[in-house]
């Protein structure tokens, strides 16, 4: 699996959740201490304190149901909004003088609490319904409205109708991003695929075609027919039309992506450093020579192997291109921040256009197998050829840190 993103869903609306958890302690506290300093004006004193006590042993036994939109059920919201709505029609009763002034309810500003759960459950149009239920009972509490009761109840409506907006909106951002993600995802596994089929099975191909040409006879027919075979693979490939597959995260194949995404944050068995020297001496020959620093080039064992493969890739093209007595140079460079590689040949270059062409006829060396590799790795790949002068073909690499590498492999 590789090359794959790993799509961390955290809800981008938990830090309101645990923002509204605060927002009932702290109201709790506020409705407490308000109702203990007017004391004195109440001329039922043990039907506020009743009322304040249940408030506290409420508030406390539910903070769980306000930690995340899956405990807070719609049965707590219409308990939670009845406790409220008691409170303030119970205020008359405490405080027989309550309609006659502006003072404030038993549950003060906890109401506003139980209407934002709302808003952060259903979105705007349950905000809108529970302000509107809170300013009913507000309007009964008074007795009639008068302008403060009007000015708290319609900045109670307007900011949870706002916050319940803004959840909705955070809500499809998310699920926009994640629908982003699995797509890119997909495109990279896909394009991964390609890849493997290139350096693999249309190599193949195109090696039994040219043996087969060369040979004649029966060996020809076998050639012709490996050939088609090659034109039809590659457009398949260059279609887009390579499959892959959806992979749930509690199926086997989302354990594999779990590993790999373990590898990529430093934590897998591939998190050790592999020496790109190693991987890239084999190229050495007779007709390839390679240039390496006298110290190792340390990088992610996914990120050496992916590296190693894009520079393969611009060999087997000096080799079908540039004609089997041209010249290779392979040179190594570790810089602080980035491993460089540029592979050159002495061949007859690339005519100007030719790469266009070649991706338009599903011929995809340079366009997946190296420029595809090096974007996964967060690096670059720069192809500069002259014709008649031969081809330099320039791979950088950053250095991550560990536990932010992406392991493509």
């Amino acid at each position: 699996m590789a090359g794959r993103e790993r799509v961390v869903r955290m809800s981008v609306e938990q830090p309101l959740w645990r923002a509204l958890t605060a927002y009932r302690v702290l109201t709790l506290v506020y409705a407490v201490l308000l109702a203990g300093f007017g004391r004195e004006k109440y001329e039922r004193p043990w039907v506020a304190l009743a009322f304040l006590a249940f408030l506290a042993l409420w508030t406390a036994a539910t903070l769980p149901r306000v930690a995340n939109a899956a405990s807070c059920t719609k049965r707590f919201l219409g308990l939670d909004l009845v406790v409220a709505l008691a409170g303030i029609l119970l205020t008359p009763l405490a405080d027989a003088d309550a309609q006659h002034t502006d003072g404030p309810t038993l549950p003060s500003i906890w109401t506003a609490g139980a209407v934002l759960a709302f808003a952060l459950k259903g979105g705007w149009r349950w905000a809108a319904f529970a302000s509107t239920l809170v300013a009913a009972a507000n309007i009964v509490e008074r007795g009639e409205p008068s302008e403060d009761t009007f000015h708290n109840v319609l900045l109670v409506w307007v900011a949870s109708i706002a916050i319940g907006y803004v959840v909705e909106v955070a809500r499809a951002s998310e699920r926009t991003l994640a629908r982003a993600l699995e797509i890119e995802a997909a495109t990279r596994e896909r394009e991964r695929l390609a890849r493997d089929i290139h350096d693999s099975v249309l190599q193949v191909l195109a090696m039994v075609q040219r043996r087969g040409t060369a040979l004649g006879g029966e060996a020809a027919e076998l050639g012709r027919m490996a050939g088609e075979q090659e034109v039809a693979l590659r457009t398949l490939v260059s279609s887009g039309l390579v499959p892959t597959t959806r992979v749930s995260e509690d199926s086997a194949e989302g354990a594999v992506v779990r590993r790999v995404e373990a590898d990529q944050d430093g934590t897998g068995p591939e998190a050790a450093d592999s020496d790109l020297r190693a991987l890239l001496a084999a190229h050495a020959g007779s007709r390839v020579t390679f240039a390496e620093p006298g110290a190792p080039v340390l990088l992610p064992v996914g990120a050496a192997r992916e590296l190693a493969a894009a520079v393969s890739a611009a060999l087997d093209n000096v080799r079908a291109h540039a004609g089997p007595a041209a010249r290779a140079w392979i040179l190594v460079e570790d810089e602080p921040g980035e491993v460089i590689v540029t592979v050159r040949d002495d061949g007859p270059g690339i005519p100007e256009g030719r790469l266009d062409q070649a991706e338009g006829e599903g011929r995809l060396g340079v366009a997946l197998s190296i420029r595809g590799r090096l974007r996964d790795l967060g690096g670059t790949a720069e192809l500069i050829s002259v014709p008649g002068q031969g081809t330099e073909v320039e791979l950088k690499v950053p250095k991550i840190p560990r536990g932010k590498a992406g392991s493509a492999r």
